[in-house]
C-alpha cells in the first residue's frame, strides 16, 4: 500500500530536520522527540521513518528505532554534482520538458547519472516532496506551480494566512523552536546567507515560517502553508532574491521572532504582513500591499 500524503509530508519534514540540524550519520532518531518537534503524534512519525528507511536515508537500529544512515541524503550539499542534477531535473520539469511520469533509465540517460547518483537524486527529490515512486515501476512528478500567475497567487495566499495564523486564539508560542529558527536567521543575516545555495536557503526560510504557523495550533493554517511551500519549492530553487536583499529579509525574520518572543503578537502579525508584502513585490513584480 502506497504511503499516505501525511506520511510523505512528515518524512520530508524529518529530512529537513536532519539537514538543517546537521544530524550526523549514526545518530539515533527518537520518535517522541521528532513528534514533539514536528507537533504531530508518534504514529505518523513512525510511518515516516519506515518510508525513509525504504529510501535508504535511515536504518533500523539494533535495539529498535532508527538511526541516520545516509549522510549524503541528509546533507546533499556535500555533493555539488547531485545538486546540479536536482536543479536540472527541476528546471526541465518546470519548463515542460519532462512528462508527468518518468523511468529511472530515462533520467539516467538524459542527465548522465551513475546508478548511485540517480539513487541519491531521487531520494533527495522524494524527501522534498516533488516526485514519488509509482507502485511497481517508474516515478511520477507531483503537482507544482508552473506559471507566473500561480506563483504570484501563492504569495498572495500567504499574505492572507500567515498573519492570521499569528492572531489565532489558539496560538501558543513554542519558545524553544522559535528561538532555534531565530538563531538560524540571525546567522544568515550575519553573512551566512552568502554561503548557501537556493535549496539550502529555501529550506531554512520555509522552516522559519512553518514554525510560526505551527504555533497557531490550527491544522488548516498549518497544512495550507505546508502545501503551498511544497508546490513552490521548485520555483524557488530557480528564483531567489539577490543575497543582499536576502540579508534584509532575514533581519525581518529576526524582528518578527523578537516580537513574538516578547508577547507582542499583533505587532508581529503586522510585521509579517509587511515582510510578505515586500517579498511578494520583489519576487513577483506585484505592488506591495497597502495596510
Amino acid at each position: 500500500m502506497p504511503p499516505t500524503q501525511l506520511t510523505r509530508q512528515v518524512a520530508a519534514r524529518i529530512a529537513d530536520y536532519i539537514r538543517t540540524e546537521r544530524v550526523a550519520a549514526g545518530t539515533r532518531l527518537v520518535e517522541r522527540t521528532l513528534a514533539d518537534h514536528l507537533r504531530v503524534s508518534r504514529s505518523p512519525v513512525r510511518n515516516a521513518l519506515r518510508l525513509l528507511a525504504e529510501s535508504g536515508a535511515v536504518s533500523e537500529a539494533d535495539r529498535g528505532g532508527y538511526t541516520v544512515l545516509d549522510t549524503e541524503f541528509a546533507l546533499a550539499e556535500e555533493d555539488g554534482a547531485d545538486d546540479a542534477a536536482c536543479l536540472a531535473i527541476a528546471a526541465d520539469r518546470l519548463d515542460g520538458v519532462l512528462p508527468d511520469r518518468v523511468t529511472e533509465s530515462a533520467l539516467a540517460r538524459r542527465y548522465a547519472l551513475t546508478p548511485a547518483q540517480l539513487t541519491r537524486v531521487l531520494r533527495r527529490a522524494t524527501s522534498e516532496g516533488w516526485i514519488e515512486r509509482l507502485p511497481g515501476y517508474g516515478w511520477e512528478f507531483r503537482p507544482t506551480l508552473t506559471s507566473r500567475r500561480s506563483y504570484a497567487d501563492s504569495y498572495r495566499f500567504r499574505l492572507t494566512i500567515e498573519p492570521a495564523a499569528i492572531l489565532e486564539p489558539t496560538f501558543v508560542l513554542d519558545r524553544a523552536a522559535l528561538e532555534h529558527v531565530r538563531a538560524q536567521q540571525a546567522r544568515l543575516a550575519d553573512g551566512g546567507i552568502f554561503e548557501l545555495d537556493n535549496m539550502e536557503l529555501f529550506n531554512l526560510n520555509h522552516v522559519f515560517h512553518e514554525t510560526i504557523a505551527e504555533c497557531s495550533r490550527n491544522e488548516f493554517f498549518i497544512e495550507a502553508l505546508r502545501r503551498v511551500d511544497s508546490l513552490r519549492r521548485l520555483v524557488e530553487y530557480r528564483r531567489s532574491l539577490p543575497r543582499e536583499s536576502g540579508v534584509v529579509r532575514c533581519r525581518e525574520h529576526v524582528e518578527i521572532a523578537d516580537l513574538l518572543l516578547a508577547g507582542r503578537r499583533a505587532e508581529a502579525a503586522d510585521r509579517m504582513r509587511e515582510h510578505l508584502g515586500t517579498v511578494t513585490a520583489e519576487k513577483t513584480g506585484s505592488p506591495p500591499v497597502d495596510d
